[in-house]
């Protein structure tokens, strides 16, 4: 005996599919009374029971997310909306369209717009013993406004053969006259580099920051100019020994289709700053749920899939980047380049300090 309310199955919840499919399986007959009360549930169900979803904003391209979406669709049958864009421009989307906004989570690179977002109000708290569990304290927000999802590190690179690893120690270090017209890095209108700046003035406070920065921009081989991969491209054209760059691009340039590119990052080598001290500068990308969140438990599911094992697994093989999550391998470029020690500073606090930072590097004449 066929029951009509079977087409409507592929529609529901995993939960509730399994529920209906354990009365209604093949061979066995149904009462009418299970048939009757089967259709008027069907009928009265809410539409978030009947069509599980997650709209996400998403400042990563959709190469770098989308087949790991697609994966947490196939396991849980959420269907997941991507919508891609800058990161700036997402923001102020989510802005504009305040409580209405389709949005359940945000997406985006680097605690300072992290942080940008939950000032914005337009984020709400999370409390999730597995989000806890998964992340480390200092790579989210004490508040659970947001949370990391990789880890990317910002090293110092240099060219092979032009200098030696022994001759570098720390960032502090880049402002010695000894670099004079050697140093690549991008301008201080960038977001990663303003959050470096706030993790010096953390650790060594504003004043002597101050004049590291103006020692750095002494020392500049050209007036910064393009993204982390023109910095490397740079250095490998002998514009200058060392670049400030995250790993990740390098990593994506050596296996880049264009020749010049993978040829570039053959040359430079990774050396891990601070080691002696509090450790080389990390960052992350991260998600928040949305304040105006209409799908919110379907959202802190698809929160907890990118934390989990999966989800940490190919952000390392696939994008370049380190795991959050503690205890996950990374890939083989990674680890070639060795174990480091990270900054131990809850990344909050740069988010904190990132306006500190935009106005001291202004004062440093860092263009």
């Amino acid at each position: 005996m066929s029951f009509a309310g079977l087409s409507l199955l592929p529609r529901l919840r995993p939960d509730l599919r399994l529920r209906l499919r354990t009365h209604l399986r093949p061979g066995r007959r149904p009462s009418r009374h299970l048939i009757t009360a089967g259709l008027l549930v069907l009928a009265v169900l809410p539409l978030p029971l009947l069509a599980a979803e997650v709209n996400l904003y998403s400042a990563r391209s959709e190469e770098l997310i989308k087949p790991l979406l697609d994966r947490f669709t196939q396991e849980t049958g959420i269907k997941v909306n991507l919508v891609t864009g800058k990161e700036d421009a997402l923001l102020q989307r989510l802005q504009s369209e305040g409580l209405n906004s389709p949005a359940d989570l945000l997406i985006t690179t680097d605690v300072g717009r992290l942080h940008r977002a939950k000032e914005a109000g337009v984020t709400q708290a999370v409390s999730s013993a597995r989000l806890e569990s998964a992340i480390p304290a200092a790579y989210r927000d004490p508040t659970g406004h947001w949370f990391g999802l990789t880890l990317r590190a910002r090293p110092i690179l240099y060219v092979a053969g032009k200098v030696k690893a022994e001759e570098l120690s720390t960032y502090e270090d880049l402002a010695d006259p000894k670099w004079k017209g050697r140093v690549c890095i991008r301008s201080s209108d960038n977001v990663y580099n303003q959050s470096l700046v706030a993790s010096l003035i953390a650790a060594d406070g504003a004043e002597a920051t101050e004049t590291w920065a103006k020692g750095l921009v002494a020392n500049l081989a050209r007036p910064p100019k393009g993204g982390d991969r023109d910095q490397i491209l740079a250095a490998a054209a002998g514009q200058c020994d060392l670049a400030i760059a995250n790993t990740y691009y390098l990593a994506g340039m050596l296996i880049a289709p264009e020749a010049n590119q993978r040829e570039a990052a053959a040359k430079m080598k990774v050396f891990w700053p601070n080691q002696a001290g509090r450790g080389v500068h990390v960052n992350v990308s991260g998600a928040a749920l949305t304040q105006g969140a209409k799908n919110r438990a379907e959202a802190i599911q698809l929160l907890e899939y990118l934390s989990g094992d999966q989800g940490q697994t190919w952000y390392a093989e696939t994008n370049g980047e380190y795991p959050v999550r503690p205890g996950v391998p990374v890939s083989a470029t990674l680890a070639a380049w060795g174990e480091f020690k990270a900054d131990g500073i809850n990344l909050t606090r740069l988010g904190e300090l990132n306006g500190e930072a935009v106005k001291l590097m202004d004062r440093a004449g860092w263009k």
